[in-house]
């Protein structure tokens, strides 16, 4: 599969796929495409902004317009990801209005989410705990459904939601396609693997876990008292769009204030923000109202943002496999971007296992440098 006009499309699927200007398939898209068409359950390894959404949304959309009494359903991590997956086929069915989703998140009232249900949607798109909800409520029926797919299932796995899943599985036909995308492999994963997928074909466009070669990747050794210098200098040097990781939703807002502080157009996302104002932040940074946005790592995965210029981890994340979803976020579609890391003495151990993981891929290890202190810009 080189070209999507290699395919014979129904008419409404190309008309799409021409408006969006999908015209050459991304790797993963072109592996996992022929492979979903054949029914066959597939695991797809692929690094973040590579395209795989689209590498289920169209496939699944096939089978559905062949099928017309057979439902989908994306299980997703996060609520940013569930938005950026709706925004895909919300692109590839404009001209299949009847092959309408339903997004089911928690954050956001019940009662939309409950119509939507109620308009028999042909894709429900869910974070685990929100679905149970409302199977246990009885307002989502999965009796129909054909297609299964687990998006960031190592991203659902870190975040707790095993159980979750287990519960959803006991809710869906065992005669079903499955799909199970991830940007790492793990012994939980292999084992996620083997419980829900029968005898899966396995695509994958890059070793697990190694970053993009357009990211150029820095490492800045540093007193933690020195990070909010630190930070307003970079950005300060740096043009374009920057997305800074903070550890937790205190450090998140105490760093927006900061950089607010000193003229910074910023904004910030975290769990304990609502959706809409979640829903607000990101707007912004996709507009290029504001220039820097401070998120935990709720926003690691699903920030749909193809030109983010800049990522700087103003903290370290706990898990080493979410360094490379952090900085996935830049150098995306083509485009060349740079992350850099502030390294306080705590974190050094941190470090050491992200430096060891990017080495086990074969990616390039990031420059270390140490700061010298000097005063903020203005």
């Amino acid at each position: 599969m080189q070209n999507y006009s290699d395919f014979k499309f129904p008419v409404q699927v190309s008309k799409a796929l021409q408006d969006l200007k999908f015209e050459t398939p991304t790797p993963i898209q072109a592996q996992a495409i022929p492979v979903a068409l054949e029914q066959k359950d597939m695991i797809g390894i692929a690094q973040t902004g590579t395209g795989k959404t689209a590498a289920f949304c169209i496939p699944t959309l096939l089978r559905l317009l062949k099928e017309p009494n057979m439902t989908a359903l994306v299980l997703a991590p996060t609520r940013e990801l569930a938005l950026q997956i709706d925004g895909v086929w919300k692109g590839l069915t404009r001209y299949a209005s009847n092959y309408r989703s339903a997004i089911l998140v928690g954050g956001c009232g019940m009662p939309p989410q409950i119509r939507a249900l109620q308009a028999k949607p042909r894709l429900i798109i869910a974070t685990p705990g929100r679905l149970i909800d409302h199977l246990q409520q009885k307002h989502a029926d999965l009796r129909n459904l054909g297609i299964l797919i687990l998006d960031e299932a190592d991203r659902m796995l870190d975040m707790g939601f095993a159980p979750q899943l287990s519960q959803i599985m006991k809710c869906v036909p065992q005669e079903r396609q499955t799909l199970l995308f991830t940007a790492t492999w793990s012994p939980e994963m292999d084992q996620l693997s083997k419980r829900y997928l029968k005898n899966p074909a396995r695509v994958s466009v890059a070793p697990p876990s190694k970053v993009a070669e357009a990211i150029d990747q820095e490492a800045i050794k540093l007193d933690g008292k020195e990070k909010n210098n630190a930070l307003l200098d970079e950005i300060n040097k740096r043009p374009g769009s920057v997305l800074v990781f903070a550890r937790t939703k205190s450090r998140t807002d105490r760093v927006a204030r900061f950089l607010d502080s000193y003229g910074v157009e910023v904004n910030r996302i975290h769990g304990g923000r609502t959706q809409g104002q979640r829903n607000r932040a990101l707007a912004e940074f996709k507009d290029g109202s504001i220039r820097v946005l401070v998120a935990t790592d709720i926003a690691a995965r699903g920030i749909d943002v193809t030109k983010i210029k800049h990522v700087i981890n103003y903290d370290l994340p706990q898990v080493a496999e979410d360094y490379i979803h952090r900085i996935g976020r830049t150098g995306r579609a083509g485009e060349s971007g740079s992350a850099i890391s502030f390294v306080a003495s705590e974190e050094v151990p941190q470090w050491r296992e992200i430096t060891a993981l990017l080495k086990k891929a074969g990616s390039k290890q990031p420059k270390m440098t140490d700061r010298v202190k000097s005063a903020p810009q203005t």
